[in-house]
């Protein structure tokens, strides 16, 4: 294994999973907003789930995301 390559390949992922993420909760939220199901002053309890089913990886992230 190359670690340079690897390393690499992992931050070239996280940047792409971080930029995707971050639009899709975004609209997420402002269709919400528009539909009346948020106010856009609430706390929103998230959960990121990471897998790799070839090296038995499953872990879960939790956190909040303010609104306001």
């Amino acid at each position: 294994m190359n670690d340079d390559t690897f390393n690499m390949s992992i931050r070239q992922f996280l940047k792409m999973v971080g930029v995707n993420s971050q639009r899709e909760i975004e609209q997420a939220v402002a269709q919400a907003i528009a539909n009346g199901k948020l106010k856009g002053h609430e706390k929103l309890p998230v959960k990121m789930t990471l897998t790799i089913d070839s090296a038995q990886l499953n872990v879960s992230f939790d956190g909040v995301i303010n609104l306001d």
